[in-house]
């Protein structure tokens, strides 16, 4: 096969690629502390494909970069909801370990527990979880984080802040973890309660994308059958009639 092939075979899957990660985006507009991801590619030298995708492809994804951008913060007036205002993020408990999430959509478990919509333990400030009690008393949260049930303080939310956020490898759509750097605690992060960071996600911006990325693909598409149904069925007309 041409190697002309290749070059528009490997353009079409990097946009496909491109195309899954648009629609994630687009699929969580909605959700709260939703951080966009940027796609990116990256050349596939001809002595690697073997090893990199098992084909020869010219262009592959490349690494992806998270978004952390802050989204709009909306009041919601519901006590268990919080948002950050600066870059800090609130530290969970999770089956894989200590994760990272800006989602800061709290609920009260049956056993008292602080917990985040999907269930995971909310960490106080000393590691431990915060048990707001079986008593579904008035909770409030106090813009340093301490959490107070019934008007008596049982805790403060663990907020840290990443000398470099970019590392964060992201888990699921609100949940993100660090191989390589200890947070430290928040400096230049504020609580606010009773409202929620919205996704930074720009409908307008992903939906132009798409319509780019899109139009990519099918511009590639056609070519490569411009080379497989006129130049290469032409070649094989003209030479088999030498």
């Amino acid at each position: 096969m041409a190697g002309s092939y290749y070059i528009a075979l490997s353009g079409m899957r990097a946009r496909l690629e491109a195309l899954d990660r648009l629609a994630s985006d687009i699929a969580n507009v909605s959700t709260a502390g939703y951080k966009a991801e940027r796609a990116t590619t990256a050349q596939s030298d001809r002595g690697d494909f073997g090893a990199s995708l098992q084909a020869a492809i010219d262009v592959r994804g490349g690494p992806t970069r998270i978004d952390l951008r802050a989204g709009a913060i909306a009041p919601t007036g519901r006590d268990l909801d919080v948002a950050i205002d600066g870059p800090g993020m609130f530290t969970i408990d999770t089956p894989s370990g200590t994760r990272y999430t800006r989602d800061g959509r709290f609920v009260r478990r049956t056993d008292g527990v602080l917990t985040t919509a999907a269930g995971m333990t909310v960490e106080g400030a000393n590691g431990a979880p915060i048990n707001l009690g079986r008593i579904n008393g008035p909770v409030q949260i106090d813009a340093d984080g301490t959490v107070r049930s019934n008007g008596v303080a049982v805790g403060r939310l663990n907020v840290v802040e990443f000398e470099n956020p970019g590392a964060l490898i992201r888990e699921g759509t609100d949940r993100f973890r660090s191989d390589d750097e200890d947070p430290g605690p928040a400096v230049e992060s504020a609580i606010r309660p009773g409202a929620l960071e919205q996704s930074n996600v720009s409908i307008v911006d992903r939906i132009a994308e798409l319509t780019s990325v899109s139009r990519n693909f099918e511009n590639m598409q056609k070519a490569l059958s411009t080379l497989a149904n006129d130049i290469d069925l032409r070649a094989i007309t003209e030479l088999g009639r030498r």
